[in-house]
């Protein structure tokens, strides 16, 4: 159980280090040149939190724990945040106007590259530190 916790408070760390990067950088007016009219003002924070803790929960105990090697972790990551960005990307391309191909594309290579960083980073960290 304390290996699971210490991977899941790495993870945490890792994934919003590396989110905000994005987020900051190329991520922020590439979102608002592609999908500007449909963002909040600002965003609600409490409910990014939420889908923060969650993912990196489902990263965690369906990825990084159970993965044996380096490569499973980073595959597995790859894989693992492809579906989930591909579920939130190709609804809202399936029913919002405005939502384009073209952003959802770049968000789902987004997610897997974020997704197998975190996974793989975690996974190295938690050997190095927990042995």
């Amino acid at each position: 159980m304390r290996g699971l916790i210490a991977q899941y408070a790495l993870a945490v760390v890792v994934f919003l280090a590396i989110d905000a990067v994005w987020l900051s950088t190329v991520g922020k007016s590439f979102y608002v040149s592609e999908i500007g009219h449909l963002l909040r003002d600002r965003p609600n924070l409490v409910v990014a939190l939420g889908f923060y803790l969650l993912y990196v929960a489902g990263l965690v105990y369906f990825v990084i724990h159970p993965s044996t090697s380096l490569q499973q972790a980073l595959l597995g990551g790859a894989f693992f945040g492809l579906v989930a960005y591909a579920t939130y990307d190709l609804t809202n391309l399936a029913t919002l106007k405005g939502y384009t191909t073209r952003i959802a594309i770049i968000d789902m290579i987004w997610g897997s590259a974020l997704s197998a960083s975190v996974c793989g980073l975690t996974f190295w960290l938690t050997r190095k530190l927990l042995g």
